[in-house]
């Protein structure tokens, strides 16, 4: 069986382009601490965001490291707005001084689930710094998505973050994946 047999059919350029960029933007976006346009123009009001905690299996269980039942985040876009509107005050102890962030967002693959809707799987790490030191943070995950288009572009209607971290080497999840 060759790999093309294997994978799921591509799409086409264009809309690779399309799903491909806006995931680029919305890293830019959130990079520049711009939450609300990034709320805004990015998440559907139908939003799911999910962290599972990853946890430790031997290969020969056949479950999931992901758990279904526990989460690093599980938000909704009202819960999402909460935490976007938490982040513009003087409440938000955690990210006071704010992250510096860098996402880079490679390996986008692209599958349509029907008119105006995709799904894309993509590869994030996220690098982050704070105060004047030398230590940093650094994520990585698959993230799949759910992008739904609408007059404005795409938006998240579902996103699920698999870390490939079991224990978080940092001191709080302030940032988004």
């Amino acid at each position: 069986m060759t790999v093309e047999q294997t994978s799921t059919p591509l799409v086409g350029a264009e809309l690779e382009r399309s799903c491909t960029q806006f995931l680029y933007r919305e890293a830019e976006l959130l990079d520049e601490a711009d939450y609300t346009g990034w709320a805004d123009t990015c998440l559907s009001e139908e939003l799911e965001y999910l962290i599972p905690i990853r946890t430790t299996r031997e290969r020969s269980s056949g479950i999931s490291e992901f758990s279904r039942e526990a989460f690093h985040m599980k938000d909704t876009y009202a819960s999402m707005r909460l935490r976007v509107d938490r982040l513009l005050t003087e409440h938000a102890w955690a990210e006071d001084p704010p992250s510096r962030t860098r996402r880079v967002v490679t390996n986008v693959r692209v599958r349509e689930l029907g008119p105006g809707e995709v799904e894309v799987k993509s590869y994030l790490t996220l690098h982050r710094s704070q105060w004047d030191t030398t230590d940093y943070d650094l994520l990585v995950a698959e993230r799949r998505d759910i992008l739904r288009s609408d007059a404005g572009g795409w938006r998240v209607r579902r996103r699920e973050v698999l870390l490939n971290h079991t224990i978080l080497g940092t001191a709080n999840l302030g940032v988004f994946l």
